[in-house]
């Protein structure tokens, strides 16, 4: 059986979405439209995907399934249409991804004296993609910060470095050199609890309070206009909260947290020569000599 993969690709927008409407704007494409795809979709499959009523979409268990099978599929036809137009350049290309303070020049540099005909890219990520940009093919290696999925991956854990807190620069805690985790248990964190376990341990329930809840952010740039305006704190690793340093926030040292593992991640089904070469010069990048700022 041959499954359209455009089909494919619109039921993954439904099934994280779980709300046909939204989903058909972000596909742009009408909702009765991509109503009648899922369901060619499912009389293709021969199974029931999603249940749906006036109020809610919920995926069956045949729809989790395909869900979590689709992803990498949809994954690798993009890194398969990506390669083979690479493969046609007349000079190679090879795109390193990167975290945010994360400095790859020397690796970068030892690469290309290696291959002096070589046209190195640099693409910036976020902790929403960093990995996906190397299933995908945008990119043949990705400079990570863990925790990630290395489903599909090989990874070479890097360095480590510590993280710190980051909170407006009128806070009454600004003034200190370092804070304890307790110090933050009433604060509002401005990313994904599980990725400060340490805080969560000690943190009170928000639900508790009258703040208004957080949209979710990626960016540092938006994560540190919410710190600054005195939505909450954030954390993030010691290269990153001095990269960005500004006269609005302040940077404290927090005893317990722990630190954060830089890797490099590639392609499992993809090792390549350049990808070995880029391997063997990982060696020479190293967390940033960096001081916090108050």
């Amino acid at each position: 059986m041959d499954v359209d993969l455009r089909r494919l690709r619109y039921f993954v927008e439904v099934a994280e979405q779980l709300h046909f409407g939204r989903a058909a704007d972000a596909l742009h494409i009408a909702q009765p439209a991509l109503s009648r795809q899922i369901r060619a979709l499912e009389d293709e499959l021969g199974v029931t995907l999603l249940l749906r009523d006036r109020r809610t979409t919920a995926l069956t268990p045949a729809g989790r399934q395909l869900l979590h099978d689709a992803k990498p599929l949809l994954a690798s036809a993009e890194a398969l249409v990506r390669r083979a137009r690479h493969a046609a350049r007349p000079v190679a290309r090879f795109t390193v991804a990167f975290m945010p303070g994360i400095t790859v020049t020397p690796a970068v540099k030892a690469l290309t004296a290696r291959h002096s005909r070589l046209d190195v890219r640099l693409l910036r990520t976020g902790w929403h993609n960093q990995t996906r940009v190397v299933l995908d093919g945008r990119a043949d290696a990705s400079i990570v910060r863990m925790p990630i999925d290395t489903d599909g991956l090989d990874v070479l854990p890097l360095f480590t470095e510590p993280r710190v807190v980051v909170i407006a620069g009128d806070h009454p805690l600004a003034g200190k050199g370092s804070v304890a985790l307790t110090d933050l248990a009433d604060e509002r964190l401005l990313q994904d609890p599980a990725a400060v376990p340490e805080w969560r341990a000690v943190a009170h329930d928000p639900r508790t309070g009258h703040r208004p809840e957080i949209p979710v952010v990626h960016s540092v740039e938006e994560k540190l206009e919410l710190v600054a305006s005195g939505a909450g704190f954030c954390v993030l690793p010691l290269s990153t909260a001095s990269f960005y340093t500004r006269p609005d926030v302040a940077t404290l040292r927090v005893p317990g947290l722990g630190d954060n593992q830089v890797g490099l991640v590639w392609n499992a089904a993809h090792r390549t020569q350049l990808v070995e070469d880029f391997r063997d010069v990982c060696h020479l990048l190293r967390p940033l000599d960096t001081a916090v700022r108050g």
